[in-house]
């Protein structure tokens, strides 16, 4: 690429437009001349900021613009290559780097054994079996394995007190329609799971929204609360929250769980990823086992398409009639799905994808923390996602940068999506999973810390 490299530099002497702009201006006469041909793979963003003498946030913007025009692509181990011609429309949202819902990192090492494993366990499993309807809340031996995947992070779990269904909010809804009562409120973190409120105004079920402190979840006022109005349930996500990714701690746990048991206010903890723990926190449900529902799934280790989740109720009488708000909403958790899973689980393939998934979310926590090494964030090195503050001397607001970054097919979440109070912190959640890469994900932190550094030429009048 030597002589590319001089090309360019050539190019961007006699440009009268910005760099970022001319950059994919040359990417696209280079294929239409055959200089570049489709499959080529581009320089590191590193090495050719060097060679080029730009800065490397302007050269990855450059990048960013060529993929918006479609002139090339970002793969999982292998960089940035030209994709040919751009196509007759606009590329769709998403083919970038796509950071707005919260998925995990796909593992590149992984794939093959994904794909073989799911082969196998798919062609030898029974088709007539898999096609009729199965017994609600999952098989014995899919049952037997979730209890071993679980036991992770609820070591005395037991099997007849646990559910198989489709989806942590599939559970959700089933649980809420079972534990409150008409005219009773759900009580939650100021900050929660945008599914929630969607779920809650679906059923006409007001939230209690309880401020936060420091650690997390206000423990001080959520028995404030109970005094004045007992609250139908308490939801809680007390370990890598989203979006702030804090845990609580156990004598915070501690404190939750003894007004619960005092009040008697049933406890769904929602554990999404809890997983991703190497040393869990002790859960509530070890804490206050006859009021929690402890809820997990599959989703945050493998993917948001392995629709398994999975209830722990507080006994078996409880899960029996959990099961009948399950089968109303659900009829049952896909047959396949469910085996897929809970023979992966068997095989040790589940494990496999754990680990690499932590060992792929501590990197990717340490590039975002370079990145944003001047800026105030809150990440954990265990997960995928992290919390960023928007300066207010920025000008931005949290809405108007998702905005802003939506047009340059950078997703991100405001705070406005996760606010149960209607009092957002100008702050925006990214996710550093996803299809791409880590250089594409590096590549699009970059351009959201430039953004924040140099917000006077970036802002739209539209916005």
């Amino acid at each position: 690429m030597s002589n590319l490299t001089a090309h360019w530099l050539k190019r961007l002497a006699e440009s009268d437009k910005p760099v970022y702009q001319t950059i994919p201006d040359l990417i696209e006469e280079d294929v239409a001349s055959g200089r570049l041909r489709p499959r080529d793979r581009l320089p590191a963003l590193r090495d050719l900021s060097d060679a080029l003498r730009i800065n490397y946030t302007t050269l990855a913007r450059g990048y960013a613009e060529a993929r918006k025009r479609g002139l090339i692509d970002s793969r999982a181990g292998s960089g940035s290559y030209v994709r040919g011609r751009p196509p007759a429309v606009p590329l769709r949202a998403g083919t970038a780097l796509e950071m707005t819902m919260n998925m995990p990192p796909e593992p590149p090492e992984l794939t093959a054994l994904l794909a073989e494993s799911a082969a196998q366990v798919i062609g030898t499993a029974d088709p007539w079996s898999m096609l009729r309807y199965q017994d609600f809340g999952g098989s014995q031996f899919e049952r037997s394995m979730a209890s071993q995947w679980l036991r992770h992070t609820l070591p005395s779990l037991r099997a007849d007190a646990l559910l198989v269904c489709p989806g942590i909010h599939n559970a959700l809804v089933a649980l809420l329609l079972r534990l409150v009562k008409p005219g009773e409120a759900i009580c939650t973190d100021c900050l929660a799971y945008p599914g929630l409120k969607v779920i809650a105004n679906q059923l006409g079920m007001p939230l209690a929204p309880l401020p936060r402190d420091d650690e997390g979840l206000n423990a001080t006022a959520f028995e404030a609360l109970c005094k004045t109005r007992k609250p139908g349930v308490l939801y809680c996500n007390p370990t890598l929250q989203n979006p702030t990714t804090r845990t609580l701690s156990q004598t915070r746990r501690e404190h939750i769980a003894d007004i619960a048991l005092r009040y008697n206010v049933p406890i769904i903890e929602d554990d999404a990823y809890g997983m991703l723990c190497e040393t869990p926190p002790v859960a509530l449900a070890t804490l206050a086992p006859e009021l929690t529902y402890y809820v997990t799934g599959m989703s945050k280790c493998f993917g948001a398409g392995l629709r398994v989740a999975f209830v722990v109720a507080p006994g078996a009488r409880h899960a029996e009639r959990l099961s009948g708000a399950l089968r109303a909403t659900t009829v049952m958790a896909s047959p396949y799905m469910s085996h897929l899973a809970a023979r992966w689980i068997e095989s040790g393939v589940a494990q496999q994808m754990l680990e690499a998934i932590r060992n792929e979310c501590a990197v990717r926590q340490h590039i975002a923390a370079q990145v944003f090494a001047s800026r105030e964030i809150e990440a954990s090195s265990d997960c995928f996602h992290l919390w960023l503050t928007v300066p207010s001397e920025t000008g931005w607001s949290a809405s108007e940068l998702a905005s802003h970054l939506r047009t340059k097919q950078i997703g991100v979440v405001s705070g406005a999506a996760f606010s149960t109070d209607g009092n957002p912190p100008n702050a925006v959640r990214i996710c550093l999973g996803g299809p791409g890469d880590a250089t594409a994900m590096e590549e699009s932190l970059h351009l959201v810390a430039d953004m924040l550094d140099h917000p006077d030429h970036l802002h739209s009048p539209m916005l």
